[in-house]
């Protein structure tokens, strides 16, 4: 087999990095890489890397397999060692994500990782996608190259069957990992790869060719209404990333579905269903104007303020939490991942407090407040709607109390009981870990 497809396609990148799973595919991608290095490529710099998820009996013994040949052929292997949690999304999922997270976090900046899917791979993915009920994205099924973790990701096995992959690895004498799990049906992806497509294949034998191109030009459709749209796209966002709603609700639902979907994936959120579009605009989008509507999906929300749709993280709000923060004032963790409050050089200034005045941190407070630049006392409520603060910040963002008085919001307001004077100044800063 002539390799010199393979390096072109390869091109200009010369550091790679391989997930190897030691199974047929990333085997026989490895050995090809081994010989372009060997043979007509020397300048390839070669490391891979092989995920232990746990899952199978016989996963230690993948290891030492994965490393003799890694070993056999010089190739520096490092092994992640992953723990699976339920999320509800099953365990190939599951398994997915904790495998690509490990590989994101060893690449490192001059690398591009490779991965080995191949034709019949590409078919499956088509084919399951179509059983979700997918569109033109979904059934785009996997492009050969696409932006992963601040560099590339290529599948140069893409246009190969897994029958060519068997022929390579006989004629060189590989030997590779059979994970018993693949002949468990129960999996949809080993439904159709065990049951399902060798009936179609055996019937049309370029089956998987065919729907390769179904899935290429799915592609190619949906990358000319990115580049259709991107334009109206940018005009309808603000530059906190927020969608406005105005001007969606003339559109046709078509069009506004397509805009939604791209706004999605701007935030590089996991693409929703149509039934779940049509709920951000009929539950967020159009609730009545003195509602607080938010819709959940995985971590985030799409939220509604001033007239524009927000995707911000989900954080539970703290409501009757009270902190106690005490002398000598050390850094202070704040609950739900809220980020940290520190006494710094040029944090908000405010007063110092007294010996007789305890400092706490609420997240709620009644009574009316007389802030800074403001000529009369005021709720909270009506503090944060004349700071035009979201809804969803009001109940996570630290209020600092001395005793029974409000000081501060670091970062927002300070009130006049907490003003800083040339005698007494304190300067705290609010360190956001999560940026709602």
């Amino acid at each position: 087999m002539d390799l010199h497809p393979l390096l072109s396609l390869l091109h200009p990148h010369r550091n790679l990095l391989v997930a190897f799973s030691g199974g047929l595919d990333s085997t026989v991608l490895l050995h090809q890489l081994v010989t372009l290095r060997e043979t007509i490529a020397p300048e390839l710099q070669l490391r891979a890397m092989h995920v232990h998820h746990g899952i199978s009996p016989n996963a230690d013994e993948w290891v030492k397999h994965c490393e003799r040949l890694c070993a056999r052929w010089n190739v520096s292997l490092q092994v992640a060692y992953v723990h699976l949690t339920d999320d509800g999304k099953g365990i190939e999922a599951q398994a997915r994500a904790a495998r690509y997270q490990a590989l994101a976090q060893e690449l490192r900046p001059c690398e591009i990782l490779l991965t080995a899917q191949h034709l019949d791979d590409q078919c499956e993915t088509f084919l399951l996608a179509l059983k979700r009920g997918s569109g033109p994205a979904g059934l785009a099924a996997m492009p050969a190259s696409l932006d992963f973790s601040g560099t590339t990701l290529l599948r140069p096995l893409l246009g190969q069957s897994r029958e060519r992959l068997e022929e390579w690895a006989k004629l060189h004498q590989l030997n590779w990992i059979e994970d018993e799990s693949n002949q468990d049906d129960a999996y949809d992806r080993n439904f159709l790869r065990l049951r399902v497509v060798p009936v179609l294949q055996q019937r049309w034998p370029h089956f998987a060719r065919s729907v390769a191109r179904s899935a290429e030009l799915c592609g190619e459709q949906e990358a000319l209404l990115d580049e259709l749209l991107a334009e109206q796209l940018a005009a309808l966002m603000l530059e906190d990333g927020a969608l406005r709603i105005a001007p969606l609700a003339s559109l046709s639902e078509t069009r506004r579905a397509a805009l939604l979907r791209r706004w999605f994936a701007f935030h590089k959120a996991a693409m929703p269903s149509r039934a779940a579009l049509q709920r951000v605009w009929d539950e967020v989008a159009s609730s009545r104007e003195d509602a607080n509507p938010r819709l959940k999906f995985g971590d985030h929300e799409v939220r509604r303020f001033q007239g524009a749709l927000y995707r911000v993280p989900s954080v539970s709000e703290q409501g009757d939490s009270v902190l106690h923060w005490a002398a000598p004032y050390a850094p202070l963790s704040l609950p739900a991942g809220l980020g940290t409050l520190k006494l710094t050089a040029d944090g908000q200034a405010v007063r110092a407090p007294r010996h007789d005045e305890p400092v706490t941190i609420r997240f709620k407070a009644g009574g009316n407040h007389h802030i800074v630049g403001r000529d009369r006392g005021r709720s909270l409520k009506k503090i944060w709607q004349e700071l035009q603060i979201p809804s969803w910040q009001r109940n996570i963002t630290p209020l600092i109390f001395y005793g029974e008085q409000l000081i501060t919001a670091p970062g927002i307001f300070v009130t006049r009981e907490g003003q800083a004077t040339d005698q007494s100044c304190w300067h705290i800063d609010w360190q956001k870990e999560n940026e709602q």
